[in-house]
């Protein structure tokens, strides 16, 4: 069993989304360990996102996922990280493959629906950032 980050952005919130990108999480074997909703704030936004400080998209990064309420989730199932970007599909939803969420609920690159951790590392990093000091179920 292996456990990722994944965080419903605040365009599928807005969309009314949530309840089919979270059903589809789950029909896809996947188990919600921990779930929040809340509000980022900018500050928590840039920390959150601080590797892309300075890249042409950062200021519009803020600017979205400081919108509207996320919903950021602790996941996992066997080669959760890799099943979960699988599932997502490619962050352009034009390039993301057939029945994937971003190609089914995407509307651009920015707006979509979803985050998913892409390596074990920012798995890590992402969970405690959002759910600091939680004993994980294993």
């Amino acid at each position: 069993m292996e456990t990722t980050f994944a965080m419903l952005k605040p365009d599928c919130i807005e969309r009314k989304l949530t309840g089919k990108v979270i059903d589809f999480i789950l029909e896809h074997d996947f188990e919600i360990q921990r779930l929040k909703k809340l509000h980022l704030s900018t500050r928590q936004a840039e920390s959150f996102y601080f590797m892309h400080k300075g890249k042409d998209f950062y200021e519009p990064l803020i600017k979205f996922m400081t919108s509207g309420p996320v919903i950021p989730m602790v996941i996992s199932r066997k080669d959760a990280i890799e099943k979960f970007r699988e599932v997502i599909g490619k962050t352009d939803p034009e390039k993301a493959a057939s029945g994937t969420l971003r190609e089914m609920y995407a509307t651009d690159i920015r707006h979509n629906v979803v985050h998913g951790a892409d390596s074990p590392e920012n798995a890590t990093r992402e969970i405690a950032f959002f759910f600091p000091k939680i004993d994980l179920i294993k």
